[in-house]
This record gives structure tokens, C-alpha cells and sequence, in this order.
């Protein structure tokens, strides 16, 4: 089996995950019984960054079988990896991949079964829609021991305040994410950037709180090093852009402060505080609002007063409007061509439901209709190839 990851952060953490359940099966008092329970996976990493001395000898040891559970990235799709026997692809974050590069996992075993994953939360019937090639489950409790994330929207007088608490978190020896929608200053007028706010948490915090910048626009290997300094605890405060808002688990940060919160999408922010609470203590989500117009508040004060993500897709759905397009482009969601998944939801469960009615379809009878349908583009001047959208 092999599981591929959208980062390689998150890839090594899957896999010394994975290290840690085989450790625990070898030294566990059932250990004679862990080869029943299929506990005693054999786990590689495998990502784009290794050495191609390092490459070839993993890739020796898929082709031979040494190894029963792969961990990776992209690198795991690449024509010199050779799998003995695979029979399950797990892609975690499914959202992060392209469809073809699922299927190109898939093919690379016989019969093989496929799991995707992805923490974005939509309504079921769009789920439905969006992944119609497979089963869907949806996975609405939180793992054993989880407390419920604290939340807070507020504008921007209560940014001071917000400072404040970041500062005493920190002191007690916890981390802290801030998000902010744009990388440098001249990108967009009024919205706060990584680059500057890194600049002014410097200035406001004490020197001992260590902060620290990430973006898109920094090389992968620069991205890598700052985010494994922070899962080390070498970083108290990480400025970043919504980069973060997959393939990072830190337990021991417990606040995710997001500027200019009316810029994203209710799935992206959701997405975002998932960041936090993944650990023992308390966590803290403060979204804070640049405009506080009655129907922005009342936008984002859905996600003050629920941390059930299908809930807030399905209010964020209904609070759409034909004329409602800007913030509704959701992270995290496939990019179609032509439509979005939530304003054009009524549209897309009416094109799902005569896709399969056509489907169903006597062949003859099918192949006679789309004759026609072309025939009439051409006479109309109309050379769209549906194929291509």
C-alpha cells in the first residue's frame, strides 16, 4: 500500500506515524498477535528531495517487497517506481491533486483500491457531485481527547488585545499561526502582508518570542526548513499565508489568528483553524474582520458559533447569491473550468442527474442524439468541444 501526501512535511509525518504504530507493535505485550492485526508494516519515505543514491536504493526495495507501506509525494507517481504488488493507494488532502495523478497511483497496481482524503468540508450532495467516480463517507467526530476550538470574530480594535493573548500563550510555552492574505505590500491596497506584519509582531512582541515569515513564493526546500522549525518548537510565531493550510500538524500550537478573515471562504477558514487543536490544550481562533458590514459579520460569525464543518459549507451555501462572487472561491475545492460548486450547486445537481439518465442509455440511441447535438453546433458557428471542459 502507499499513501502520498501534498508536502513533504506532511509525508514525514505520516510516516514517522506509521514508525510508531510498527514500534508499538513490536514492543506491545500482543506483539506475538500484531502480525493478525496487520500492525507490522515495514514503512519508506519517499519524497522529490532525496538523493538519487537515496532513490534508487528505496526504489530497490519496493521493486523487491522489503518494504509493504510507501509514504511520499509526487515522487511516488514517477516512472522508476515499481510497485511488487500494490493493492490500496491512500492520497491524503485529495484536493491538493489532480485527478490524473490519482489515477496514475492507481495504475500502477492491478485492481487496485483507491481511498482519497480531504479535510474541506462540503455539503454531502456537492460531494457527491464533485467525486461521482467514488463512494463517499463523511467524518463528522472529532478523534477521542480533542477540545473544542474557542472562537472569536472581532475588527480591528481588538487587534491590540489579540497581541496580548498571543504573547501570554507563547510565554506558557505555546505556538501561534497568523494568517494574512497577501505576501508583500502593492499586491492589493488595505489588506495586511506577510512580509510587513512580520515586521510589526517583531516590533510589538518581546524580543524572546521569536517570529518568523512563510510564503508561496519562497523555494520549497527554504518553505520545508521554516515549517520543520516550527514543528520543532524553534519558532513561537509563524507569519504565513494560507500555505499553511494543509500538510502542517503541530500540537503544541493552539492559536490561529486570521487578518482580514472577510477575504476567505468559510471552507477556506475552517481549513485554516484546523491547524489548531490538535493537541492536549486549549486553542484559540481569532478571526479578525477588516470590514464589518452587517452581512460580512454575519458571514463570519457562522464559524463563531460552530466548529462542524459541513454545517458552515451548508450556511455558507445558503447565504450565497447569483450576485454574491466575491470571497467564494473555497480552497481546497477542484477548479472547474467553467462554474463553482457552490454558487452553481442547483446546476450541477441537475447535470449529475442527466449525466446518469444519458448513461443509462441504449448506446444506438445515445450515439443518435450527440450526431444530432453536433450537427446543430456546426450549423449555429458554435465550435465548443465539451470534451475540453
Amino acid at each position: 500500500g502507499c499513501l502520498m501526501a501534498p508536502t513533504e512535511v506532511l509525508a514525514r509525518q505520516h510516516y514517522e506515524a506509521l514508525l510508531q504504530i510498527g514500534m508499538e507493535a513490536k514492543h506491545s505485550i500482543e506483539a506475538k498477535h500484531s502480525e493478525d492485526q496487520g500492525l507490522c508494516v515495514r514503512p519508506v519515505l519517499l519524497t522529490g528531495s532525496q538523493t538519487a543514491k537515496e532513490k534508487r536504493e528505496i526504489y530497490a526495495r519496493i521493486a523487491e517487497g522489503d518494504v509493504n507501506v510507501i509514504i511520499g509525494t509526487h515522487a511516488l507517481i514517477q516512472e522508476k517506481v515499481v510497485y511488487r504488488r500494490l493493492s490500496l493507494v491512500v492520497t491524503d488532502e485529495q484536493h491538493r491533486f489532480g485527478v490524473r495523478q490519482r489515477e496514475l497511483l492507481a495504475d500502477k497496481g492491478t485492481g487496485t483500491h483507491v481511498l482519497v482524503m480531504s479535510a474541506t468540508p462540503i455539503p454531502r450532495t456537492l460531494a457527491i457531485v464533485v467525486y461521482g467516480d467514488l463512494h463517499v463517507s463523511v467524518l463528522d467526530e472529532m478523534p477521542a481527547g480533542r477540545k473544542p476550538i474557542k472562537n472569536c470574530v472581532v475588527n480591528t480594535s481588538y487587534r491590540q488585545t489579540a497581541y496580548n493573548f498571543i504573547r501570554k500563550q507563547t510565554e506558557e510555552g505555546r505556538q501561534v499561526y497568523v494568517i494574512c492574505p497577501m505576501v508583500e505590500e502593492g499586491e492589493m491596497d488595505g489588506l495586511e502582508n506577510v512580509m510587513d506584519y512580520t515586521d510589526k509582531l517583531k516590533a510589538v512582541l518581546p524580543s524572546a518570542i521569536r517570529v518568523a515569515a512563510l510564503h508561496g513564493k519562497m523555494k520549497s526546500a527554504e518553505k520545508n526548513r521554516i515549517m520543520e522549525a516550527f514543528s520543532r518548537k524553534e519558532i513561537d510565531v509563524l507569519v504565513s499565508t494560507t500555505v499553511i493550510e494543509v500538510g502542517i500538524n503541530v500540537p503544541n500550537a493552539t492559536v490561529m489568528m486570521v487578518e482580514n478573515a472577510e477575504r476567505f471562504g468559510l471552507a477556506q477558514l475552517h481549513q485554516l483553524r484546523g491547524r489548531v487543536g490538535r493537541g492536549d490544550f486549549q486553542s484559540y481562533c481569532i478571526f479578525i474582520s477588516g470590514n464589518d458590514n452587517e452581512q460580512t459579520m454575519k458571514r463570519l460569525n457562522i464559524l463563531n458559533t460552530s466548529n462542524d464543518g459541513f454545517h458552515i459549507a451548508n450556511e455558507d451555501l445558503k447565504l450565497r447569491g447569483p450576485g454574491d462572487l466575491f470571497g467564494i472561491r473555497q480552497s481546497g475545492l477542484l477548479d472547474f473550468k467553467v462554474g463553482d460548486i457552490y454558487q452553481d450547486s442547483d446546476l450541477l445537481l441537475t447535470a449529475s442527474s442527466l449525466a446518469e439518465r444519458i448513461a443509462s442509455q441504449d448506446p444506438e440511441e445515445k450515439q443518435e442524439k450527440y450526431r444530432r447535438l453536433y450537427e446543430r453546433m456546426k450549423e449555429n458557428g458554435n465550435s465548443i468541444d465539451f470534451k475540453t471542459i
